[in-house]
């Protein structure tokens, strides 16, 4: 059976804070202990506090970074995907995933949001984190209603749905 992959994003270290930070790490741990690999675009923020919360479980983490030298990518990155792509990396994050969690996030983060709905993904946001993941979580992007994107209260259930959707997919 395929192992699970979820897709953590959200706000870089320019925006995030320690409410987002702390949402992060928590993801990070839940995708962990779901024995899922973590992907995301491997800079900072809320990307580098999901991967530490991942690695601290012993969980896989993958980072695709924009830029062409791994060295770009947070320290808690097991794997780096160095792109040189620039934002078109945010495609990749999103057609990597199984599904994706938000915390927060700006239009980097809408970006991959749209691919995972164009993608029909699951998709699930955590809205007190704000951003992105709280404007857009709850609804559809358009009225074409792809995807609902769901939402979470914590780590825990965001991690567990995208959980649960998978294996009801897997064995069907």
């Amino acid at each position: 059976m395929k192992r699970l992959q979820i897709a953590v994003i959200g706000y870089n270290q320019d925006k995030s804070n320690e409410i987002t930070n702390k949402i992060a790490y928590e993801v990070g741990t839940e995708i962990a202990k779901a024995n899922a690999v973590l992907i995301c675009g491997g800079l900072g923020g809320v990307m580098e506090n999901a991967c530490k919360g991942a690695k601290e479980q012993g969980g896989l983490t993958v980072g695709i970074i924009p830029q062409e030298e791994a060295q770009f990518a947070n320290k808690f990155c097991d794997v780096v995907i160095a792109t040189g792509i620039g934002y078109a990396r945010d495609f990749m994050v999103a057609s990597s995933a199984d599904g994706i969690i938000a915390v927060g996030g700006g239009v980097g983060t809408l970006i991959e949001l749209c691919v995972g709905y164009m993608l029909k993904k699951i998709l699930v946001t955590i809205p007190s984190s704000g951003g992105t993941a709280e404007n857009y979580g709850g609804r559809y992007l358009d009225d074409r209603k792809r995807v609902f994107i769901r939402t979470s209260d914590n780590a825990r259930s965001a991690v567990k749905v995208i959980s649960d959707y998978f294996e009801s997919n897997q064995q069907s």
